[in-house]
């Protein structure tokens, strides 16, 4: 919502103009809004990761990391890049002057631009964000992207700085925010060349660091109401950083991004203040459609902006000017909302369900390039006795297991059959009646290793306990 403001506070209406007269930086240095998303997406991103990817590098478990961001990213990106894209071409066809969206630098409108659009990379090769986007916000997902790309090879040296000191740890996250620090000390502005590139991996990496000195600090009653009182008491310290920056020279509040870190570390702790304001259920469902709502605010207040240009009944003092700006700005929550619940989290939840298939595309494009060989699958033969035929059946079992690991063998794992049933417990009686009634020489290799690991979970969970 700060970033929505934050381009609102555009809109040429001499109402909007009073209200950020009277806010000043707290509206007109939304673009922070940016910088605290990403300080918070590296820390979400580290929390959830980091474990799995951090360790060692694996194919499946890097392909499962990026095909899940992906399944998150591209589905409402994909909707409204292709819905206000052919609004450009409209405005290019029929508007008759070279302006074809508000932006300092227009957009290029060709094969080449739309498919680095599609695939997320038209920032890459640019030293500046302005007009390298179709729609202008996205310019900080075609960054994030970067980031997540980055990620699995940033894992490894974050995975082993985890053993460092609480204070180490906290003190590099600050000091990569100290770049765009300085610069907002120095010119006010966050924009110089190649800054979108410093505030990404600055940021992302910022939030990662946070996220290993919040799993370092002891959860004690302490602890809590210190991460408490900091949370609730740094949104003041913000605000007022802002508002008393001005007084240094325009922009200069933006010095304030140093403290972002601290802010989403104490709101990661803490158990009482903000923290649980941000917990309650019209929040939390904030959060769910705050992507939706970050993709589809510029493309509706385009059209807005477009027809206070263009019709005389919207000019900026009457009043259905202001009455229809306020409906635009509440309806970029309605349209988001419908994209979360129609686009989104459906297309989400879709294209989850490839994983599996696609958790073996790198093994397999490597065996199809040449690069690996696939490796034939030896099963030894079930010995003719029982207690024989009950070994091998285990090494038959844990071979296809380690196959299927490998991502050489696709058939499905056969879960095992259990004494209990859906509604009944299994007593060590019934286990031992019904194990007995089954000859091994009559049951298939899979069956006689799901008794083995029967036989062990009654001896774990029932002898031992005495029963």
């Amino acid at each position: 919502m700060w970033v929505v403001l934050f381009h609102f506070h555009f809109t040429p209406l001499p109402g909007v103009a009073e209200v950020v007269d009277v806010l000043g930086p707290l509206i007109t240095a939304g673009a922070l809004g940016v910088d605290l998303f990403f300080v918070l997406s590296g820390f979400v991103i580290a929390y959830t990761y980091l474990d799995k990817l951090g360790p060692r590098v694996r194919a499946r478990a890097t392909a499962r990391f990026l095909w899940a961001r992906a399944c998150r990213v591209w589905p409402v990106y994909l909707l409204v890049l292709h819905v206000f894209g052919v609004w450009l071409i409209a405005r290019a066809t029929l508007g008759g002057d070279e302006v074809i969206a508000f932006q300092s630098v227009q957009p290029v409108l060709d094969v080449g631009q739309y498919l680095q659009q599609l695939v997320l990379v038209q920032l890459w090769d640019d030293p500046r964000f302005d007009g390298a986007s179709w729609v202008g916000s996205t310019w900080s997902i075609s960054a994030e992207w970067l980031a997540y790309l980055l990620f699995p090879v940033a894992a490894l040296v974050l995975h082993r700085m985890r053993g460092l000191p609480v204070v180490v740890l906290a003190c590099g996250s600050s000091l990569l925010m100290v770049p765009m620090t300085w610069a907002y000390l120095a010119t006010g502005s966050p924009y110089f060349p190649w800054s979108w590139l410093v505030r990404i991996l600055c940021g992302f990496g910022a939030g990662a660091l946070a996220y290993l000195a919040v799993r370092k600090l002891p959860r004690t009653s302490t602890a809590l109401r210190t991460a408490s009182a900091i949370a609730a008491v740094l949104p003041i310290v913000l605000a007022g950083g802002l508002l008393l920056g001005e007084l240094a020279g325009p922009g200069r509040g933006g010095a304030v991004i140093v403290l972002f870190p601290v802010l989403v570390a104490a709101l990661a702790v803490a158990d009482r203040g903000p923290a649980m304001l941000l917990s309650t259920p019209a929040l939390v469902y904030g959060g769910r459609v705050s992507y939706g709502l970050y993709l589809v605010h510029i493309p509706l207040f385009e059209v807005y902006w477009l027809a206070l240009e263009r019709y005389s009944l919207l000019a900026p003092h009457t009043a259905l000017a202001h009455v229809v700006g306020v409906q635009v700005l509440l309806a970029t929550l309605g349209v988001a909302a419908l994209t979360y619940r129609f686009v989104e989290e459906p297309s989400r939840r879709g294209l989850r369900a490839l994983t599996p298939a696609v958790e073996r595309l790198p093994i397999r494009t490597a065996v199809a390039l040449g690069i690996l060989r696939a490796r034939p699958l030896t099963l030894p033969d079930v010995g003719a006795s029982s207690d024989g035929a009950l070994a091998t059946a285990a090494a038959r079992f844990a071979a296809k297991r380690r196959a299927r690991a490998a991502g050489w063998l696709d058939e499905p794992l056969p879960q095992p059959r259990h004494a209990a049933s859906a509604t009944r417990p299994a007593t060590l009686a019934a286990a031992l009646v019904k194990a007995q009634r089954r000859r091994a020489a009559h049951r298939s290799e899979l069956d006689l290793w799901a008794d083995y690991e029967r036989a062990e979970y009654i001896r774990g969970n029932y002898l031992h306990a005495g029963n």
